[in-house]
This record gives structure tokens, C-alpha cells and sequence, in this order.
């Protein structure tokens, strides 16, 4: 039989196989610490009617943040988003009206809460003319106005592009914009279908430039373990350096279901020691590098440093978080 190949052999296709399933190493592991602040913000969160993404991101921190710490990152504009990100648990669908009370109830939880730094995020809103940049601005100004002593750290959409819609969120003034690049270029189509590389590195180059009049920092977290190569990280980090970012976070990722694309490598604790080292090396003011890290862990303190920076003090020395 001629396959077309012009030798009359019988081609020989290789059978699929799943990606090897790996074993979650012991420093991976989350110790449940169900507290009486945890239940508070808990209880908070839910009478207000508001999303957070510590619960719709499964963030494996949620119980240190709302405990010890006792801080957390809310979620606007609703619970679902009209991506569909193959590592993001978030839901993915039409969404719905904007909440008009939406920007209040937030800043009441920030009051009762006595938050000395908060982080706001969204679900991609691309149904929107603005992407959400008009509700973003208004919960901005809403917290500013009930607690202005408050530092606001907002982690935004690429926006699609829309570079007007960027500067109504700078015009509210966030102490620091933040926007992940989530993975390395090469693995972008994948990891991110609807981003674009290029996009992220201008979005936030674009924002470090009103860094001293509007802003204080800008700032930009990946995920370790997809299939990227510890030189492919490096060159992001340039890339980041390149567009002025200051702030860089990476943590492990973790596969929120068996609908989302598997985890490729758990990195050591050992490794990311090296990827903080490495971080330190391309510039940044402050990187948190470890296993359970993300984009909003210990926000607040990677603030005090570009704060203590801006003043002229030297920033304080971090080691990555280890389990």
C-alpha cells in the first residue's frame, strides 16, 4: 500500500499520551487553618455581596491572608469572565450587569476590615466598551474616600488594547498597577489564547511612565511549572526590566481541575531561591519567589518597598517565601 511518501512503506503514527501526572511534593502541601479573622472576612465578604479572588482562584494562601495577615484581594464586576484561560478556575460565560453598588460595598469591607493595603482585580470584561475601566476608577475613589490612608494595588486586564481605558484607571490614582504576564512568550497561544505578548509588555510600559505622578509602581507575576525553561524566565525578565517594571512575582503553578492544562515541573524551593536571585540580578526593587506565591502575596509588603525606595531609604532585603 502507497501512504504518498513514495516508498510504498505504511506510515507509522504514534499513539497520544497524556501528559505524565505528577506527584504534589511535600512543600506544595496546604495546612488548613480555619480562624476566627478568617471567618470574619468570610462572613464580611459574603453579607456584602462581593467576590474575592483568594475563593474563585483556589489561591492556596487564602487561609494566611484572611488569617495571620488578614488581608485579601477582591474580585469586581461579577464572578464570570469572558475568557477562557486554561489554567484560571474563574467561570467563564456571559456576564452580567454591573453592580452600581459594587465600588461602596468594597470600600465598606476595606473600612471594617482596617486594611492598611488592598488589591482589587477583575474578571475579564472585553463585553464592556471599557473594558471596566469606569467601575474600576469608581471602586478606586470609593475606598479612597472612606479610607484614605489605604494603599491600592489594582491587578488589571490587558484591557485588549484599549490604551484610553488605561488611563482612566491611572487617572484614579492606584498606589500600584499590576498586570501578570503569566507565562513565558512561547507559551502564550496555549496558556493564554486571547493575550498577546507584545500587548502585556506595553500596557505596562505604558503605566510605568506615569509612575511619581500617578502611580507609585508598577508590577507583573508569572507561573512556574507550564513548560518554560529557566532561560526562557530570565528573558522575561528582561522583557519586564525593558518595560520599567519594578515589582515580579512567581509561584508554582497548580492545575485547578483535570480541564486545565497539567502541571509540567514542581520547582524546589532550592529553585526558586535561584529565580529570586535572578530577579534581584535583572533589577527589580522587590520579586517574591517561592512555592505558594502570587501576583497579591505579601502585596502590601512589596509597597513598603517601593515606598521606602521612592523616599531614598533602601529597600528591605526579602528572601523568597518557603513553606
Amino acid at each position: 500500500m502507497n501512504n504518498g511518501n513514495g516508498n510504498g512503506s505504511k506510515s507509522v503514527v504514534a499513539p497520544y499520551r497524556k501528559p505524565e501526572v505528577l506527584r504534589r511534593p511535600e512543600w506544595i502541601k496546604v495546612k488548613l487553618n480555619n480562624t476566627d479573622e478568617f471567618r470574619e472576612i468570610q462572613s464580611l465578604v459574603k453579607n456584602l455581596k462581593l467576590n474575592t479572588v483568594c475563593e474563585e482562584a483556589r489561591c492556596p494562601n487564602i487561609y494566611e491572608c484572611w488569617g495571620r495577615e488578614k488581608t485579601a484581594t477582591f474580585m469586581i464586576m461579577g464572578d464570570i469572565c469572558t475568557r477562557r484561560c486554561m489554567f484560571c478556575n474563574v467561570s467563564n460565560g456571559q456576564p452580567g450587569y454591573l453592580d452600581a453598588e459594587e465600588p461602596g460595598h468594597v470600600a465598606e469591607a476595606v473600612r471594617a476590615l482596617g486594611l492598611r493595603h488592598v488589591v482589587i482585580t477583575q474578571v475579564n470584561r472585553d463585553d464592556l466598551p471599557d473594558e471596566g475601566a469606569g467601575h474600576f476608577a469608581e471602586t478606586i475613589r470609593a475606598i479612597r474616600a472612606v479610607n484614605p490612608d489605604c494603599r491600592v494595588e489594582v491587578l488589571i486586564s490587558d484591557l485588549e488594547g484599549n490604551w484610553d481605558a488605561l488611563e482612566t484607571i491611572l487617572d484614579a490614582r492606584p498606589d500600584v498597577l499590576a498586570h501578570n504576564t503569566e507565562c513565558v512568550e512561547r507559551l502564550y497561544r496555549r496558556v493564554r489564547p486571547y493575550a498577546v505578548y507584545e500587548r502585556t509588555l506595553e500596557l505596562l510600559s505604558r503605566a510605568a511612565r506615569a509612575r511619581g505622578t500617578r502611580i507609585k509602581a508598577t508590577k507583573s507575576g508569572i507561573m512556574a511549572g507550564l513548560g518554560e525553561t529557566t532561560e526562557e524566565v530570565v528573558d522575561l525578565m528582561r522583557d519586564l526590566r525593558g518595560a520599567d517594571v519594578d515589582i515580579f512575582t512567581v509561584g508554582q503553578y497548580l492545575q485547578p481541575s483535570r480541564k486545565h492544562l497539567p502541571v509540567m515541573k514542581y520547582y524546589t524551593p532550592d529553585e526558586f531561591k535561584e529565580l529570586y536571585d535572578a530577579g534581584m540580578k535583572a533589577g527589580f526593587v522587590y520579586v517574591e519567589s517561592g512555592p505558594l506565591v502570587r501576583s497579591s502575596y505579601h502585596a502590601g509588603r512589596a509597597s513598603d518597598a517601593m515606598e521606602a525606595l521612592m523616599s531614598r531609604s533602601a529597600p528591605p532585603a526579602r528572601r523568597p517565601h518557603s513553606p
